[in-house]
């Protein structure tokens, strides 16, 4: 559309920026017990986290997100992957995504807005060394190498000083609801892929996910005892969730068991041949693939454009981004 760049970078960043700057409201609203402020945001957003008393597990910013977990999809699934684009286009916009993302990433991490912020960041800071590190180069490579040991570092401190990381590391699926419920949310729809075999090929059909999980319900359940989780509260979502409520929270498992194994194929060999074709596999383009696909481990929204954005960049100008190669 011939529109300048440079003016949609500074829109872009610049809201992102009021969007940290919510969430810092909110934290100190909750913190200092002010009480209309956590009001205003409890009635604003559509599903809050800002009162202590959401079911969710409130008491912590959510910013301007539909959720707290979907931080690290704007983190990493948009902003990182911009940088990546400036670098050979404008130097400014390279330093301001980055105090944009390292503030936003450490912020939302010191004010506990989640867990998955953490496991995000980790993840994201272990592909941004593989990326900048020339393997080739001894020097470099050192620093890569003490670079991988401090990210390791760091995970570990977050086993002992995160709770929820920490209760995961030691019971497993059971020891943090939200991720157990991560993991039954998914596991009843593929879980009624194997009780009628032929949908393994073709799916159950785009917005269906609701009756495959009905048809998966009986023997997921039977897993999870298996394996003792909690029932009553998996068995109950299975029975009551309808086309309108259905989610699985992760776009893997929700493509795949809409539209099987031959729809899930053709997607990824089509991105997979766009990128080839397009970008080759420099290691810029591979690394920013991994990211994007490990995102949507816990994210299921098609829609969301951390995807889009990696297809339409590596058609306009590869050479920009394959610099690092």
């Amino acid at each position: 559309k011939q529109l300048d760049w440079r003016r949609l970078m500074h829109i872009l960043i610049a809201v992102y920026w009021v969007t940290l700057a919510v969430g810092v409201v909110q934290w100190l609203a909750i913190h200092l017990d002010v009480d209309c402020v956590v009001e205003y945001f409890k009635h604003l957003m559509a599903r809050q986290y800002v009162d202590g008393d959401s079911p969710w597990g409130g008491g912590r910013p959510q910013f301007l997100f539909a959720e707290p977990s979907y931080i690290g999809m704007h983190l990493f699934g948009v902003l990182l992957p911009l940088m990546w684009m400036m670098r050979g286009r404008d130097a400014v916009y390279v330093r301001r995504l980055r105090e944009l993302i390292v503030t936003f990433a450490v912020m939302a991490v010191l004010m506990g807005a989640g867990t998955r912020i953490i496991l995000d960041s980790l993840v994201a800071l272990a592909i941004v060394v593989v990326e900048r590190t020339r393997w080739r180069e001894f020097a470099s490579r050192k620093r890569g190498v003490a670079a991988m040991f401090g990210v390791t570092v760091l995970g570990a401190l977050s086993l002992l000083l995160d709770d929820r990381l920490g209760s995961i590391a030691q019971e497993g699926m059971t020891g943090d609801g939200s991720f157990y419920a991560r993991i039954w949310q998914s596991l009843g729809p593929l879980m009624g892929l194997l009780r009628h075999p032929w949908t393994l090929l073709t799916g159950y059909g785009a917005g269906n996910l609701a009756d495959a999980t009905h048809a998966g319900a009986t023997d997921a359940v039977g897993i999870l005892e298996v394996f003792g989780g909690d029932t009553a509260g998996p068995a109950g979502w299975y029975a009551g969730i309808t086309h309108e409520t259905m989610f699985t929270m992760s776009a893997w498992t929700s493509f795949l068991v809409e539209f099987g194994i031959i729809g899930l194929g053709l997607l990824c060999a089509m991105v997979l041949r766009h990128v080839a074709r397009t970008a080759g596999w420099h290691k810029t383009a591979v690394c920013w693939l991994i990211l994007v696909g490990y995102l949507y481990i816990q994210f299921e929204g098609y829609a969301f454009y951390a995807l889009p954005l990696l297809i339409w960049s590596m058609r306009q100008d590869t050479e920009q981004i394959a610099y690092t190669s």
